[in-house]
């Protein structure tokens, strides 16, 4: 049970330390020597069980009453370096087993397909374990003072008891331990089943490139910056509208004991429609399944907060909902592989850059991602968040409609319109894949 501050503090440290680690890995990556088991696969192989056991005492209370700030912002800083050493050449394996675009789309599609079952996978057997600890919610202040405060007080200490405690620890515990578990039968399906093909892409440079001269090669590609200008925006607006509507379903709506079950069903309807959108990108072209897929969401964001509460239309919302948040999942990573070929024919004698085009990529999701904390954090806190409470004030669930439909909806259409400037249509994705094979 930390301060709340701490625990802060912990979040922030981890973020700042995750911005370092994920280019540098990429870095280090471009420069590792091939090996039996490929350039990226070891990476992979090592990382993973170190990954696991940081994961596991991440959650395990050590029993010291001074240096649990520091136990925690020790192994969280470390599992995040892992993490990274994992998804960094996970994410670039796309660009190592075939040099066709259409087997890369496809594979892109697999891969999301199954990243976002494993997060529903994730989700349901977290959720399960330590649901079956309950956790009663608080009355706020006002309600208290208003009955006999010292039966009141006494009721909500006994929320805190030992015995509570101890049963909410051992089920973090035991989710950690199965999850640790279903991370390192993924990794080992992933070692054995994937092999990297030499000639997919030349991983090495001819001349040894420093850390800052790689950087700034693959800063300075005027797609690269576009792409992931248009998708800051619009990855944003979903990690808002996923990190709060748990809270816009349990307080603004009223649905305390269904909001499982709507989160389960935006990542259901994401899985199914993955590969829905990976044949919409193939017919139509990337950017057209950019603009319908993720525009899609904006009336059923608007309706979600206009219409009054209604179990039936949150659930279409939902299912809605995770539609388009397949799109925006999907799409960034079946377009990098574009990007990094444009790399290619603009700087025909500048190879072993793709990791660190992947591991900038991942980098920015992950800061999207502490934004969308902070914003969330720090409005909730400003409109009067109580934790744990069993009702919010009127402001609160005034923030939490602003944070799930009016800003979302506002940052969609400005990654849309930055999305404009991108410059690989249909057209010049075929030039650069004949060029390609004409320097090959």
């Amino acid at each position: 049970q930390l301060d709340p501050f701490y625990a802060s503090i912990i979040l922030f440290v981890g973020r700042a330390w995750d911005a370092i680690t994920d280019p540098m890995v990429g870095f280090f990556i471009s420069k590792t020597s091939w090996t039996r088991f490929g350039r990226l696969m070891p990476w992979i192989i090592f990382s993973t069980p170190f990954a696991v056991i940081s994961y596991f005492l991440i959650w395990f209370v050590p029993d010291i009453s001074r240096g649990q700030v520091m136990w925690y912002l020790v192994f969280y800083c470390i599992f995040q370096t892992l993490v990274t050493c994992f998804h960094v050449p996970y994410s670039a394996l796309t660009m190592f087993i075939s040099r066709e675009q259409s087997e890369r789309d496809s594979a892109t599609a697999y891969r999301m397909t199954v990243e976002v079952l494993g997060t529903v996978l994730g989700t349901a057997i977290q959720g399960q374990i330590v649901g079956t600890v309950v956790t009663p919610c608080i009355e706020s202040p006002l309600f208290i003072g208003k009955i006999n405060s010292s039966v009141a007080m006494e009721e909500l200490n006994m929320t805190h008891d030992t015995g509570s405690l101890m049963d909410t620890r051992n089920a973090y515990m035991i989710a950690a331990g199965v999850i640790g578990g279903l991370y390192i039968l993924c990794a080992v399906i992933l070692s054995v089943g994937v092999r990297e093909k030499r000639e997919s892409s030349e991983l090495q440079s001819d001349e040894p490139v420093s850390f800052f001269q790689g950087l700034k090669l693959v800063m300075n590609h005027g797609a690269y910056i576009k792409l992931i200008a248009g998708f800051l925006f619009t990855s944003l607006a979903f990690m808002l509208l996923e990190g709060n509507f748990a809270l816009f379903c349990t307080y603004t709506l009223g649905f305390r004991n269904e909001f499982q079950n709507i989160l389960l069903a935006i990542m259901l309807s994401a899985t199914l429609t993955i590969p829905l959108w990976q044949w919409f990108l193939t017919r139509f072209g990337k950017k057209t399944a950019v603009y319908v897929g993720i525009s899609s969401a904006i009336p059923f964001l608007i309706m979600v907060a206009v219409l009054d509460s209604n179990l039936i239309v949150t659930y279409i919302v939902a299912v809605a909902a995770g539609i388009s948040v397949a799109a925006a999942f999907l799409l960034p990573w079946s377009m990098l592989p574009d990007v990094i070929d444009d790399f290619k024919l603009q700087h025909p004698d500048s190879h072993g850059h793709e990791a660190i085009f992947f591991s900038f990529y991942v980098f920015f999701t992950k800061f999207t991602s502490g934004v969308s904390l902070g914003i969330s954090t720090l409005s909730l806190d400003f409109a009067g968040y109580q934790t744990r409470g069993c009702s919010q004030p009127s402001e609160v669930n005034f923030t939490l409609k602003m944070l799930v439909s009016a800003v979302p909806v506002g940052l969609i259409l400005l990654g849309l319109l930055l999305f404009k400037l991108y410059p690989i249509d249909e057209e010049k994705r075929r030039k650069n894949k004949k060029a390609l094979q004409d320097l090959r």
